[in-house]
């Protein structure tokens, strides 16, 4: 990367994170804080305000990425924090259930992830544009395990409503960084590697294991967001303060990491994708019945969580690669977008149904919830094929005309190792998708340098 690229990725990785930290910051200890509110003794509304920022999310950021083709992607992004800042300091002032669940519908409104990914495809070359999407995939698992620990600690020093009220601030102060740190992109187009196309739509819903992983990401976070309505109640039931529950979270998340890496050394260097996965999703559903019989200890809580999170790691790293690996090329930023939007509304269904069955059914029926649709995802899961062992290439392009750029993706397509091949003549960008072993790369280059 240049030094250009580097700071627009760092930045836009860092806006990114913040839109992620206004999601799980609350996560730990925004039921114990609700249920003093009035409406509060409602847990169904306690689930709607906690899920309210996936719904809005999930219905406005691919409508987002389109304006920000329109109409510019940093006047999107400035519009989208002020919105999330606005949410932020409407809870953070909610003297009652119904005003934070407006604050957080409003939050999530400011639904800028399609304008940032958009912005870093303007910012990065072709062939190093995988980098700077890592990097905000990164920051985005950094935020939720940093959320996690601090926020106990942010709950005793500023309360909830000073938690909601940092993250305003922490927007307003991200606008700063989008106006000074992240450049202004020469050009501003549409990229197919990166953004919904209106017209794959039909293609991506028609795509069934597409739709497999989409529902295994509307499961994961609706299980998520429905396992933190109750375990807050159960490890202060169980004996333990809120401000203490940092001392499971941080060390459960710490030994999680250490334990996915067998995994993903069984998923990547021994080709065992789908058995990793598949294991992954069963130990997520083990994780919820130790829940529902462990529940009365601590410890017991703390070995569930240490299993869910070992699994939910392990998912929620994998299923991105697998959209990648699965999606055609050309719809890929389509799949990519209705992943995300799928992500997000269903962390607003788990929290919504896991509200509702601790309201009218009890708390057990939460962790039951949750395994039946683990089990679900599982069947429906063991279907899919087997992942293909390849990765993405991308390559800048001279000036093409049309019949310049059929002829070179003939020609590509008929090297050994290459799979796939997408060449877009607008955009002066070839995209391969290669076998990892088989693949010469020295061979693209020759003819990507040469245009034919």
């Amino acid at each position: 990367m240049t030094a250009t690229e580097r700071r627009a990725s760092v930045g836009l990785a860092s806006i990114y994170g913040l839109r992620m930290l206004g999601l799980f910051i609350i996560l730990p200890v925004f039921a114990l804080y609700a249920e003093h509110l009035p409406g509060g003794e409602s847990h169904l509304l306690i689930g709607v305000a906690l899920g309210a920022y996936g719904l809005t999310q999930a219905i406005l950021q691919i409508p987002a990425g389109w304006m920000s083709d329109r109409y510019g992607r940093k006047p999107i992004i400035y519009g989208g924090l002020l919105l999330f800042g606005l949410g932020s300091f409407i809870a953070a002032s909610a003297d009652n259930i119904y005003w934070v669940i407006i604050g957080r519908a409003i939050q999530g409104a400011g639904a800028i992830n399609a304008a940032v990914m958009a912005l870093a495809a303007d910012l990065t070359r072709e062939e190093v544009r995988t980098k700077a999407m890592a990097l905000i995939g990164m920051t985005i698992g950094a935020t939720f395990s940093l959320s996690l620990v601090l926020s106990p600690f942010l709950n005793n020093l500023l309360g909830v409503p000073g938690i909601f009220a940092m993250t305003g601030v922490l927007a307003l102060l991200a606008l700063l960084v989008v106006r000074l740190v992240i450049p202004d992109p020469v050009i501003t187009r549409f990229h197919s590697d990166a953004e919904p196309n209106v017209r794959r739509f039909g293609e991506v819903l028609r795509n069934k294991d597409l739709l497999r992983l989409d529902f295994g990401i509307f499961a994961v976070h609706a299980i998520l967001m429905s396992v933190f309505l109750r375990v807050p109640f159960l490890l202060k039931s169980d004996g333990l303060d809120v401000s203490q529950h940092w001392k499971i979270y941080l060390p459960v998340l710490v030994l999680s990491v250490v334990l996915m890496l067998p995994f993903f050394i069984l998923a990547g260097k021994k080709g065992k994708m789908k058995p990793v996965f598949l294991l992954s999703i069963a130990l997520a559903m083990v994780s919820q019945i130790m829940l529902l019989f462990a529940q009365h200890s601590v410890w017991g809580v703390a070995a569930a969580l240490l299993v869910f999170f070992t699994a939910f790691n392990v998912l929620e790293a994998k299923l991105p690669s697998l959209i990648s690996i699965v999606a055609p090329l050309s719809a890929r930023g389509t799949a990519m977008g209705v992943y995300s939007s799928v992500q997000f509304l269903g962390a607003f269904f788990g929290a919504t149904v896991g509200g509702a069955l601790m309201q009218y059914v009890g708390g057990d029926a939460v962790f039951v919830f949750s395994a039946v649709l683990l089990l679900i995802w599982l069947v429906v899961a063991s279907g899919m094929q087997s992942p293909a062992t390849v990765r993405t290439k991308m390559y800048h392009l001279p000036e093409l005309n049309d019949a310049a750029a059929l002829e070179l993706r003939q020609r590509l397509s008929q090297l050994i190792g290459v799979r796939e091949v997408m060449v877009v003549a607008a955009e002066r960008m070839a995209c391969l998708k290669v076998d990892t072993q088989e693949f010469d790369e020295a061979a693209v280059e020759q003819l990507v340098m040469k245009g034919a």
